[in-house]
């Protein structure tokens, strides 16, 4: 494979022939728009047309709607591509209804949507599933149908899934305190198809590009919030960022094999916990964040053990990282530091120079070593 071929989160997709699908988010993002549009000019446009974070404009056909009044319901199949998820099939709706000026958007979870019941998410508790992302989604869009048809931009979006509760229960949302149902996701839109086989895969060709690019100073990524990071960190071009996704084992593993100068690995901090505690997948059905590491770790960190206890019965790793970030303990710099050992530990001795970011949900750095 020669450079030409270009690298990056793209490129990879693309060599593992897998398909890409949408995110719940994207897909309560178009039902938010279809809904809207039809409240304001009387018709669902069908398919509807959005614009992702990143400036794609897929097309969604609507599966359901509905049209009384002062409210509005879409509906939209979600279809994962190739990606063995969950939701895939789950008809995710979104029903709007005219608020008085001034109101803004109100999100309301329906039937099939979590409410969040436990702190350590990026959502304050009582709040419905509806991620941060796909929340400025809807909101972006609102704005956008509004001014083309002279609303005012003040509406209850209520998203459901339908059979959603049923679906919730095969993932992890009972045990991070989402109850009633399903998290609308989604950072980029698209879900990327992870097959193990084909995906470590592509991740040997992007080190491949990489070096066949005289590239000396490659990234190893969880997402596209991480490569965002590392690019403004690092100023690194498209060739040298390797989407590893939780495929670290086989990043470290590569380029134990076929060296380059620099390696960085950069990811959440959850995700990055789990490879500082020695896990080499970091998919979640694969590994969980382990918090009596944590808590050791904050224990060498300086904390005493009312906040070690804490930390051991957290939620979430990011509730664990908050409650130490309050009480001066590097809890962020302690998992990098942990992870570059456990890094080092796989590269045995390979003339690799390895440091490692970890960030929180928003790309903010909260830990390097």
């Amino acid at each position: 494979m020669s450079a030409a071929t270009g690298g990056g989160r793209e490129a990879q997709l693309k060599h593992t022939g897998l398909r890409p699908g949408w995110t719940t988010g994207a897909c309560a993002t178009a039902a938010t728009t279809a809904a809207y549009t039809a409240l304001l000019t009387g018709e669902f446009p069908d398919p509807v047309t959005i614009t992702l974070p990143k400036g794609q404009t897929p097309a969604f056909a609507l599966a359901a709607e509905s049209l009384s009044g002062d409210c509005a319901m879409a509906g939209i199949v979600k279809d994962a591509g190739d990606d063995p998820d969950v939701t895939h099939g789950a008809l995710v709706r979104a029903t709007v209804r005219l608020l008085p000026a001034g109101s803004g958007v109100v999100f309301r979870a329906g039937p099939g949507v979590g409410t969040v019941t436990r702190p350590g998410l990026p959502l304050d508790v009582g709040e419905p599933a509806i991620n941060p992302v796909p929340r400025q989604m809807m909101r972006d869009h609102v704005g956008v149908v509004a001014a083309r048809h002279g609303g005012g931009g003040d509406l209850e979006i209520t998203v459901s899934v339908d059979h959603g509760e049923e679906i919730a229960r095969s993932t992890w949302n009972p045990r991070l305190g989402i109850l009633g149902g399903l998290s609308i996701l989604g950072t980029t839109g698209i879900v990327v198809p992870y097959s193990c086989s084909a995906w470590i895969d592509s991740i040997r060709r992007g080190v491949d590009v990489a070096r066949a690019a005289g590239r000396t100073h490659v990234a190893g990524c969880t997402g596209s919030t991480s490569e965002k990071t590392v690019v403004a960190l690092y100023g690194l071009p498209e060739e040298a960022l390797l989407d590893m996704g939780d495929f670290a084992g086989a990043v470290l593993k590569y380029v134990r094999r076929h060296p380059v100068d620099r390696l960085t690995l950069c990811g959440g901090f959850a995700k990055l916990s789990k490879l500082a505690a020695g896990h080499l997948d970091l998919h979640s059905g694969r590994s969980q964040v382990d918090k009596a590491f944590l808590a050791e770790l904050a224990r060498r960190g300086g904390a005493d053990e009312a906040l070690a206890a804490e930390v051991a019965v957290a939620n979430t790793g990011l509730a664990a990282l908050q409650m130490c970030m309050a009480q001066g303990v590097p809890l962020g710099d302690l998992v990098a530091a942990a992870a570059r050992d456990q890094a080092l530990g796989v590269l045995r001795g390979a003339p690799v120079a390895v440091d490692v970011v970890c960030i929180d949900r928003a790309g903010t750095v909260v830990g390097r070593a």
